[in-house]
């Protein structure tokens, strides 16, 4: 094990800074609406990624931050703000992941920072999209 340059310690940092207010915010909304898809599947996913994410902080030795954004997030109005929201957040979360792959060679974060662009580009975002759609339809039944 290696010892890790500043800007991989900070990529991580913020990778998982950026998840920890991912899954803060998506339980907000089930607590706002009740245990809505696609909401409750990607709370779990997010929490996924967080443990991914924490398990390269202990195999390079960084302590683990505790999540700070519970009650810090933002809260919605109507599920269609809540799925509209979700589409912007999954399109910065890509963005972001874009940056961080340019800090490391490292194979075992690149893998990890590659998972979660692709769940969040492939999975998420699509999710999110049809959650809008669906919301914007005059009838439409919410799975729970």
């Amino acid at each position: 094990m290696s010892e890790l340059f500043d800007l991989e310690a900070d990529a991580l940092q913020a990778a998982l800074d950026d998840e920890y207010r991912a899954w803060a915010t998506y339980d907000q909304v089930i607590s706002d609406f009740g245990a809505v898809r696609p909401f409750t599947n990607i709370r779990n996913a997010e929490f996924r990624h967080i443990q991914a994410l924490r398990h390269l902080f202990r195999v390079y030795g960084l302590a683990i931050p505790d999540n700070t954004w519970p009650g810090r997030v933002a809260r919605y109005g109507s599920l269609k703000e809540a799925c509209e929201a979700g589409v912007a957040a999954e399109i910065d979360n890509g963005a972001l992941y874009e940056q961080l792959l340019a800090s490391t060679q490292r194979e075992d974060i690149l893998a990890v920072f590659r998972n979660l662009q692709e769940a969040s580009q492939s999975r998420h975002l699509e999710a999110f999209r049809r959650c809008a759609q669906r919301a914007s339809g005059a009838s439409f039944g919410w799975r729970r």
